[in-house]
């Protein structure tokens, strides 16, 4: 049964979202505070597939249960819930690592639609027909859009939404230059003169799993002044 980690101080929301999420088919646990959020996540054998976070909460705030995630090697689908609406709090948590905003007050059926949206990540919606999708070579490597994984030399690498739709957006411009505003707009849904460094901080985090030396890149390259490309 899919998994779900609801983290937030509100107890009548949290168990709101408890109990329309467990209507859907869901199994969902709950955590009252950041500290215990990242005992949650980091416990053994306790496997999550999606996390819905609060960003203000007693102990450790949301960014924070987010930046120790994603610091640890975690990349479990996570959906910002909150009630700070301004856009330098969207683009932090985006940069903290969050596949998905949305800010309360917020309409029950966008939430679950939300929710099954970040719960695709081990198929790609791109595929017509019902065909099987064709892996991609990049390297040494492969990208299975499929399975939302990378097969490295050093291992298989699972891929967060956003990571693989950067990596989907720069397949698809056949090693085209693509800007930032168009990356940031396509991949992340902001604005293109949007002022973030969020596309420069997925691709070093990309090229630590492409590249045999990350330093040099051969794959996904910088183009000066301009953004990225692919090169496979």
């Amino acid at each position: 049964m899919t998994r779900i980690l609801v983290v937030e101080d509100e107890e009548h929301l949290a168990e709101g979202l408890r109990f329309n999420l467990e209507a859907e088919g869901y199994e969902v646990g709950i955590a009252a505070d950041g500290l215990r959020a990242v005992e949650m996540l980091t416990a053994p054998g306790r496997e999550v597939d999606l996390v819905i976070l609060d960003l203000m909460l007693p102990g450790l705030s949301g960014f924070e249960v987010l930046r120790r995630a994603r610091a640890s090697g975690d990349f479990v689908p996570v959906l910002i819930l909150t009630a700070k609406d301004d856009t330098q709090d969207r683009v932090r948590g985006l940069e903290e690592g969050a596949d998905d905003y949305l800010t309360k007050p917020f309409r029950l059926d966008e939430l679950l639609a939300r929710t099954r949206g970040l719960l695709r990540r081990r198929r790609w919606d791109g595929v017509a027909d019902g065909a099987p999708p064709v892996p991609v070579a990049i390297g040494a490597s492969t990208l299975h859009f499929d399975r939302f994984e990378l097969a490295t030399p050093a291992g298989v690498v699972n891929l967060t939404t956003r990571e693989m739709g950067l990596l989907r957006a720069l397949v698809d411009r056949g090693g085209e230059a693509v800007t930032r505003g168009e990356l940031l707009e396509s991949v992340w849904g902001l604005r293109p003169d949007t002022r973030t460094r969020v596309v420069d901080s997925f691709v070093v985090r990309l090229r630590r799993y492409l590249e045999p030396d990350p330093s040099r890149p051969r794959h996904l390259l910088s183009v000066r002044g301009h953004g990225y490309r692919l090169v496979r």
